[in-house]
């Protein structure tokens, strides 16, 4: 498990019975899932994440978010060059289920997230909620 800034709480995942879940043991982690590197950054006004992402068409990716956990997920696909007729000498490339979850602070205005793929790289923008200040004059009530 690991903590950014102790804002983030990032899990690693397992497939059980076609249904993710949530692990805190990274040897749990099921083998046929695999985690998306991500990076976070935050401005004084936003949160940016970025993936790095190769090979997959922007409508693959599901992007999600539910009760401040955001999902990033996408299935990549063996090409077909990969017949049963030939030998694999060297594999590195990963080819199967792709998954992050990320809980995300309160702190967020979750109706202005913005995705976009640049150069196979998901930029994920939140903006922070602004909160206004104001003085508030009490009133002196006299019985």
């Amino acid at each position: 498990m690991f903590f950014i800034k102790s804002m983030f709480k990032i899990f690693w995942v397992s497939k059980k019975d076609e249904e993710i879940e949530l692990n805190d043991d990274i040897n749990e982690l099921d083998e046929n899932i695999w985690q998306v590197a991500v990076d976070i950054l935050e401005t004084p006004y936003e949160i940016i994440i970025l993936a790095p992402i190769a090979w997959i068409d922007l409508e693959d990716i599901d992007l999600s978010i539910n009760k401040g956990i955001l999902k990033i997920k996408w299935y990549r696909s063996k090409p077909e060059i990969y017949s049963d007729d030939i030998i694999v000498r060297n594999t590195e490339c990963f080819w199967w289920d792709f998954i992050r979850n990320i809980i995300l602070p309160e702190n967020l205005d979750f109706d202005s997230i913005k995705a976009s793929l640049e150069n196979n790289l998901l930029i994920i923008t939140i903006s922070k909620l602004k909160f206004t200040t104001k003085n508030i004059k009490i009133d002196r009530i006299e019985i």
